[in-house]
């Protein structure tokens, strides 16, 4: 509801309305915090990339400086005002690891995409907030250069965990952020400090040991860059602690005791979609690039390529112990990708491993394949 011009001028009113307003859209916690808090991370995340974590996200060194600097993203931007929207699921995510012949989905990824939900309500908490003050805005989803998660922290929204994601005494472990810059200065909330103290769980129960440190994070041992951003073959070492997970991972964030306090999420959009939960592995690899899409349609999932999702589809079959499973194996060693083909190769020797030795002997005989990572793969089932 608008304010009168008299309360806009009003700092406590106008910061009172703005917190109604994120409720209103749908936001279920919101902060503020001043454009330059974060002093330090110019140098947190240049030491990051120096030690090459960042893995193959090369936009990650591009970006750096707007990335670690709002003020260099935008000179003028005064505030940042932080929003926290749940996505909260209804059961333990950890539950479908035990399903060896279905898939675990990233909770985040079981619906439809959160960028377009949580951009489309923060333009219109953005766009109040501009009618209202007059001020200039810019709304930011996880697309732009914008270190989310610090700023979050600055903002008193929660603390960034011995994980490095954020978690919040009221959302646990499952929400989204988003942000508006503006030039309005709205003064700063205080920063959350952290409450993690002697906990471990988060560290420990990483399958792939991606956490060299408390509050560090190796993306290029991480299984949701291994299975979201990589694009290239994943390295042995990592396939059997994937498991069944196709895309993300949700491991660390599932077992932080402050999840006691999360709930499920009331939107719609981000309620798990049947066919999502746990589909079948056997379906999965049946995709061809027309019924991936389709299948996927709305979905982050799809915006890793039908190639790279078999890929991940093949490691879990390989994990699954499911020797059944080798026929869906057996029709791709002939597909048109490479990225395909290696890991089917690889699934073939975990299932049947007795076939896959007689098949590379054959195979490297007539130099049936000419991609170099294939052949790797059927030299692998004849050491």
């Amino acid at each position: 509801m608008p304010i009168s011009t008299s309360e806009t001028n009003d700092l406590t009113a106008l910061r009172g309305a703005l917190v109604a307003q994120a409720k209103e859209a749908g936001f279920d916690d919101i902060g503020i915090a001043r454009a330059d808090a974060r002093a330090d991370l110019p140098e947190r995340l240049q030491h990051w990339l120096d030690l090459g974590r960042q893995g193959g996200m090369g936009w990650m060194a591009e970006t750096a400086e707007r990335r670690a600097d709002p003020k260099t993203l935008w000179p003028e931007a005064k505030s940042v005002v932080m929003l926290a929207m749940n996505y909260g699921p209804e059961s333990d995510p950890l539950e479908a690891l035990e399903r060896r012949d279905r898939a675990a989905i990233s909770v985040y990824a079981q619906n439809r995409d959160y960028h377009d939900l949580v951009k489309k309500r923060l333009k219109q908490v953005a766009r109040w907030l501009a009618e209202t003050s007059g001020a200039e805005v810019k709304v930011f989803v996880d697309t732009a250069p914008v270190m989310e998660k610090p700023f979050g922290q600055a903002a008193g929204l929660g603390w960034q965990g011995k994980h490095t994601n954020l978690v919040s005494r009221e959302l646990g472990s499952w929400f989204f952020l988003g942000a508006i810059f503006t030039t309005l200065d709205l003064g700063p909330d205080e920063p959350h400090s952290d409450r993690c103290g002697e906990c471990r769980r988060c560290l420990d129960i990483c399958p792939t040991r991606a956490f060299p440190a408390p509050y560090e994070l190796d993306a290029r041992r991480c299984i949701s860059y291994l299975t979201i951003e990589h694009k290239g073959h994943i390295a042995r070492e990592f396939r059997e602690p994937m498991g069944n997970r196709i895309y993300g991972c949700d491991d660390c964030l599932a077992v932080c005791p402050w999840n006691k306090f999360a709930h499920r999420t009331r939107e719609d959009a981000f309620h798990a979609r049947e066919e999502l939960r746990a589909p079948l592995l056997a379906e999965l690899a049946r995709f061809d690039d027309s019924s991936f899409r389709a299948f996927f349609s709305g979905s982050p999932v799809k915006r890793i390529g039908r190639d790279r999702f078999v890929r991940n589809v093949l490691i879990a079959i390989g994990n699954s112990e499911e020797a059944a499973l080798a026929e869906e194996v057996r029709a791709l060693l002939a597909d048109a990708s490479p990225l395909v083909r290696a890991m089917a190769v690889w699934a073939l020797g975990r299932l049947v491993p007795g076939e896959a030795r007689e098949r590379a002997g054959k195979a490297l005989e007539k130099e049936e394949d000419e991609d170099e990572d294939v052949r790797d793969e059927w030299r692998y089932w004849l050491r």
